[in-house]
């Protein structure tokens, strides 16, 4: 069988997502499909069985296939650091830190890297599922394209296209978007998907006919919006998540400095009906709240500085209420944050943390990158490590009865531990399975795309 291949006419067009859910539809069909993306941009990973890292987008998309995570899902990711340069993330493994000139200078060699991951896959499956980046059409980086010519040319895949139309201009982009594309790819396109449609589906009949009869371009379905918030893939979709209260026992204000990473931490909370979740971007009084949470961060001293020069250093400082702090944001509850191995920053620094843990944070250059199952907290519990600070006195948790942390992702997602840490703030919260949240939530996502989106005609054309 063919691969296929799914671009969108925008960042944000809901890509991700709708992987997501053919990896789904199709598993359920009996064929064995995994996801791919050549290049990912994102400072939210995981760590795949094998002991590598990966996008957490590609991770989700992988869980919803039915399949082990592995570095061939996503041979390059890109996560942001200091002054404009990217740490290059490379078959699972940092490979180096580039400035962006520098990282597009070892395009050749990178592309190797991404064919061989590729192969593999097709090698193991019925067929991939490549998600694209951004648009196809970006005419000034297309010799600098590697998630979607480049996988589209190389290995002829079928192409479909995903329209946003919550941006607007629709038809536009449509338009614009095929006219531009490649004539390799033109010959390769099965259609077109109408995603994130709010209101009366009736009311997009005309709009579907202006595309297929004026356009001449097929479409596959309208998939009309469903929030998903799970394994949210950029800032973005943070600042747009969901959430249904029926109950609010707690409010917990998460800190969301400029290089917050892994910020599925705080998936649990958002699904929560108990729990009101409040993302913080800059200074406010946090005193209202009943807990202040500290997740991940890819520049952990940048962003502590930069709490201190926007005053919710200060803030936290003197704040009386609970305080959690995960990865990054677990680092900075310590005394001093120590950085001579120029891992994160350009220079020798030394930072004073907010000092609610009499340690300090010391960072070195080789990254901890473990899964399993971890002793923390009195209780076995389930997680990832992806770390390059390591503390002395408490490498992996700390607790008081008003401070505490981890280095620990997904904790969380552990309902044991979640359910006990806020019921010994407020008796009266209940708690809830997040597995089996997380579970339903997905497949209905899946189904809404399934009900609306022709899969026939894309299985068909993959023969």
């Amino acid at each position: 069988m063919k691969s296929l291949s799914v671009f969108g006419t925008s960042s944000d067009a809901g890509k991700t997502t709708i992987v997501m859910a053919l990896c789904r539809i199709f598993a359920e069909r009996g064929y064995r499909v995994a996801p791919f993306k050549a290049q990912n941009v994102s400072n939210n990973s995981a760590v795949a069985e094998e002991g590598c890292e990966i996008s957490r987008a590609q991770f989700f998309q992988a869980e919803a296939a039915g399949i082990e995570a592995t570095y061939h899902l996503n041979p390059i990711l890109l996560k942001s650091h200091s002054s404009g340069s990217v740490q290059v993330v490379l078959n699972g493994k940092v490979y180096k830190t580039n400035d962006i000139d520098g990282y597009y200078r070892q395009l050749d060699t990178l592309k190797s890297h991404v064919k061989a991951a590729f192969q593999h896959l097709v090698a193991q499956y019925d067929f991939v599922i490549a998600e694209g980046a951004g648009s196809p059409v970006e005419l000034n980086l297309l010799h600098k394209d590697i998630s979607n010519l480049f996988i589209a040319q190389e290995f002829n895949t079928k192409t479909v296209l995903v329209a946003d139309i919550e941006r607007g201009g629709v038809f536009a982009s449509i338009y614009g978007t095929m006219a531009l594309l490649e004539e390799q790819l033109r010959n390769n396109f099965i259609g077109v998907i109408i995603n994130k449609f709010r209101g009366d589906l009736r009311f997009f009949e005309q709009g579907r006919k202006i595309i297929e009869t004026r356009f001449g371009i097929p479409v596959l379905g309208v998939v009309p919006y469903q929030p998903l918030n799970i394994s949210m893939e950029d800032s973005y979709s943070l600042q747009n998540y969901q959430q249904q209260l029926s109950d609010e026992k707690l409010s917990v204000a998460v800190i969301a400095y400029p290089a917050v990473s892994n910020y599925d931490d705080i998936d649990p909370l958002i699904a929560d009906t108990e729990i009101r979740v409040e993302i913080i971007q800059g200074y406010q009084p946090l005193s209202s709240f009943d807990m202040v949470l500290l997740p991940g961060s890819k520049t952990t001293i940048q962003d502590l500085q930069w709490m201190k020069s926007n005053g919710l250093f200060q803030e936290i400082s003197k704040y009386q209420g609970i305080i959690f702090g995960i990865c990054g944001g677990y680092q900075m509850l310590f005394y001093t944050l120590q950085d001579v191995e120029l891992v994160e920053n350009n220079r020798p620094i030394t930072e004073k943390g907010l000092n609610f843990i009499k340690d300090k944070i010391t960072f070195h250059q080789e990254k901890t990158l473990k899964r399993g199952t971890y002793q923390a907290f009195g209780q076995l519990l389930k997680g990832y490590e992806i770390h390059t600070g390591h503390a002395e006195k408490y490498p992996l948790f700390y607790e008081t009865s008003r401070v505490a942390g981890t280095h620990l992702h997904g904790i969380f997602e552990n309902d044991t531990f979640r359910t006990a840490w806020f019921q010994k703030r407020q008796a009266s919260y209940q708690g809830y399975s997040y597995p089996l949240y997380r579970k339903k939530t997905i497949q209905a996502f899946v189904d809404n795309v399934a009900t609306h989106l022709d899969c026939d005609v894309i299985l068909s054309a993959l023969q």
